[in-house]
């Protein structure tokens, strides 16, 4: 390598770095530091030298263009690794490309066709629930409903005490993830997240054999019967991993943008009509199907807003596994890199007024999006995208269209909507609402 320097920053303290401001908000630690040193900056959180990236051109760059130079594996802290064990999530390579074409079918095409019809039966019972209830705090309702729709449809289990039981194990789970002391004793965040991983793997152990036995229709059993060229499938072991990965991302991001899906129409009532107007049209054509939903422009237009200014999770780690240089600053092997979603669908000059919501930033006229590729990155990018995007995008439509057409919610008094960005992105009280019909 020629002759360039670490890009700009500071690591902070001993050992610790500047973990401690990270953790605490993550999203203004980014965005001081990308105002003070542009899209690349070095410092020192979760025990490792980082450095940030931000803006789409540097999001690109580690997305699709280098990859080859980022490990998802090296990436991730030690928690991630610990809980998420040998998902597709920490895959790299020829390992992720060969599992990623074998869970592939279970979320896209005829599958999600076959889906439809579960979903919406879980969103109407939901519905039903909140309506008698008429107060409630809905990020909790939305992790339960989105909970038993993933285990329904990905694992084939509706026993609604051993859903609710293992909705909380994941939670337990979640809080995990960024545990800041890495000690596992029982009584530690981290400790309690390993005992409910445990708890979990027995769980999916049980299901997995018993699908191995008897196939039916959900994602497991698609992916017990998935075979790739060589004719081999994929081992109890795998199936395991890759049922935690699928369980935890299919509810845990979907639950955040649907809370704040709701928190947004609740303070918008003129987008609230528009997007009801759109619905009521489409009532009269019979019964939401597959062919209804691809009819919604403007509920379109209004997730990808949600997905921009709240999106679930604040950024991602990769490794380096190979020195690189980015904007003339080198960069060295076994650093980490943190990619910045939340800066990144915060910048002006591809979204002016960034904090105001405005779904018609997504309308054919504006397409604020479009201008440079990988500046909406709610879902990431490039060849390994959110391999669920499909399934979420397909379930928040079919919940936000029925709420739309036949109910009508006011955001309680007395409680914050502050976001708490760890471990995803939700409404600190958790968006108490007084529900009704229209």
């Amino acid at each position: 390598m020629k002759d360039t320097q670490n890009p700009p920053g500071n690591f902070g303290l001993p050992i610790i770095g500047e973990t401690f401001s990270f953790v605490l908000d993550p999203y203004n630690f980014v965005n001081k530091r990308y105002r003070q040193h542009g899209s690349i900056f070095k410092t020192n959180i979760l025990g490792r030298p980082t450095v940030v990236m931000v803006g789409p051109e540097a999001i690109e760059f580690l997305l699709s263009s280098h990859m080859e130079y980022f490990s998802w594996r090296e990436g991730w802290p030690q928690n991630f690794k610990k809980l998420l064990g040998k998902s597709l999530f920490l895959q790299d390579g020829e390992e992720h490309r060969r599992n990623r074409r074998l869970i592939m079918p279970a979320l896209h095409g005829p599958a999600l066709t076959n889906y439809i019809t579960t979903m919406a039966e879980i969103t109407h019972h939901y519905l039903k629930k909140w309506e008698k209830k008429q107060e409630f705090t809905w990020f909790q309702e939305f992790k339960q409903l989105t909970f038993d729709i993933a285990s329904q449809l990905l694992l084939g289990t509706n026993s609604g005490s051993e859903n609710s039981r293992l909705s909380q194990l994941f939670t337990q789970l979640t809080n995990g993830l960024f545990a800041i002391n890495p000690i596992p004793l029982p009584f530690t965040t981290l400790g309690k997240a390993i005992a409910a991983r445990d708890q979990i793997l027995e769980h999916l152990a049980e299901v997995v054999k018993e699908r191995q036995q008897h196939p039916t229709k959900d994602a497991i059993s698609l992916l017990v019967q998935a075979k790739d060229e060589d004719g081999n499938s994929l081992s109890e072991t795998e199936l395991i991993a890759q049922a935690v990965l699928l369980l935890f991302a299919g509810h845990e991001t979907t639950t955040s943008m649907l809370t704040w899906l709701c928190v947004e129409l609740a303070r918008h009532p003129e987008i609230l009509q528009r997007a009801r107007e759109e619905q009521l049209q489409l009532v009269n054509k019979g019964a939401l199907n597959l062919e209804q939903l691809g009819q919604m422009p403007y509920l379109e237009q209004i997730l990808c807003e949600v997905e921009r200014l709240h999106p679930p999770v604040g950024g991602g780690f990769r490794g380096v596994v190979k020195e690189f240089e980015f904007n003339g600053f080198h960069v060295p092997v076994g650093w980490q890199v943190l990619y910045s979603i939340f800066v990144t669908h915060s910048l002006e000059e591809i979204y002016p007024n960034p904090e105001r919501f405005d779904p018609d930033r997504f309308s054919p006229q504006r397409q604020e999006h479009k201008q440079y590729p990988f500046s909406l990155i709610g879902f990431g990018g490039g060849p390994r995208i959110c391999i669920g995007i499909a399934f979420a995008k397909m379930e928040m439509k079919i919940v936000a269209a029925h709420l739309l057409r036949s109910y009508h919610w006011e955001i309680l008094p007395h409680q914050s909507l502050d976001p708490v960005r760890i471990p995803t992105n939700h409404p600190k009280d958790g968006l108490r609402v007084c529900f009704q019909p229209l």
